[in-house]
């Protein structure tokens, strides 16, 4: 996991998650796996009982156009809803990508549960965030 995602934390797309920290959250992440060779995941950070976060996803860029980052996104929405959620978060620089599944940009003041934001001072770009915020109703 932490191969595939290495040029996308170095360029500050994604943030860098510690082994333990990945290790804490396995059951959050959804893996899309080609035979034995991992080839894309993302993870759903549930905040409270109405709100989770689409974190770390990424695509190996030879498997990119496929549909597996779509098929990703809907999984763990599907999975969201099962749970009860209400609302998935991204936040984002493939705003796009997000829009035509369903999420529609907020302004990142109105999310509404600050704890997010707890994570933003491991980012490279803090505290200048360029990343839009993105949500969809499960």
């Amino acid at each position: 996991m932490q191969a595939l995602v290495a040029p996308q934390i170095e360029n500050g797309v994604i943030l860098a998650r510690s082994d333990d920290e990945i290790a804490t959250n396995i059951r959050s992440y959804t893996l899309a796996m080609d035979g034995e060779k991992l080839i894309g995941f993302c993870a759903l950070h549930i905040h409270s009982p109405n709100l989770a976060e689409i974190r770390s996803m990424i695509i190996d860029e030879t498997y990119r156009g496929k549909k597996i980052g779509s098929t990703l996104v809907d999984t763990v929405c599907q999975e969201g809803k099962k749970l009860g959620l209400h609302e998935v978060l991204a936040l984002t620089y493939q705003q796009l990508f997000f829009e035509r599944l369903g999420f529609i940009e907020i302004p990142k003041e109105s999310i509404p549960e600050h704890k997010i934001w707890a994570d933003c001072i491991k980012c490279k770009h803090f505290p200048i965030c360029n990343e839009v915020s993105l949500i969809k109703t499960l």
